[in-house]
């Protein structure tokens, strides 16, 4: 019922808190109450990308082991390799930079009216003759190519300049 969802709430701010004990109560009492552990496990996942992220980007390879470690051997075994997990996002630093760039790219596309913009002709793949002689592919400047990033525009013209990163959504 609700103190499902109630304790998985509590579970995910107590990590995103750094509180490493209140984070093994919340677990401890899902699983104990007999929570399927592969649901704890696929929250971790998620919970990787969405509140750690890039501030430590082991920490989604940590959640995926985590979540096939409980597949594997299931519980009761299991509950030490979720506890491992959860007091190692508890204890990462926390970055929600490409959380928020992805949410800035979604609100982009979802307040674009009329078609969305092509695809630069250079970026298009070119595997026939007629696309090549189309123009596609042509241009495009092949980064390991080269010492330098390379200059080169990877937005459609009319999202040129624009930063997800930096873009606020209201």
């Amino acid at each position: 019922g609700e103190e499902h969802y109630n304790c998985i709430s509590a579970l995910h701010k107590s990590m995103r808190g750094s509180d490493e004990n209140a984070s093994l109560y919340w677990l401890a009492r899902m699983l104990e109450g007999g929570e399927d552990p592969l649901y704890v496990a696929r929250r971790l996942v998620r919970f990787a990308s969405e509140d750690i992220g890039l501030a430590d980007p082991m920490a989604l390879t940590q959640a995926v082991a985590a979540y096939q470690g409980c597949h594997f051997i299931g519980m009761p075994e299991c509950e030490v390799i979720l506890a491992q997990c959860v007091v190692y996002f508890a204890r990462a630093p926390k970055s929600i930079e490409v959380y928020r760039a992805y949410g800035n790219v979604k609100e982009c596309l979802r307040m674009h009216t009329g078609p969305l913009p092509p695809v630069p002709l250079h970026l298009r793949n070119a595997p026939t003759r007629l696309m090549k002689n189309l123009g596609y592919g042509k241009g495009y400047k092949y980064n390991p190519m080269y010492k330098e990033p390379v200059e080169q525009d990877y937005l459609p013209e009319e999202l040129k300049g624009t930063d997800f990163f930096k873009e606020r959504k209201t």
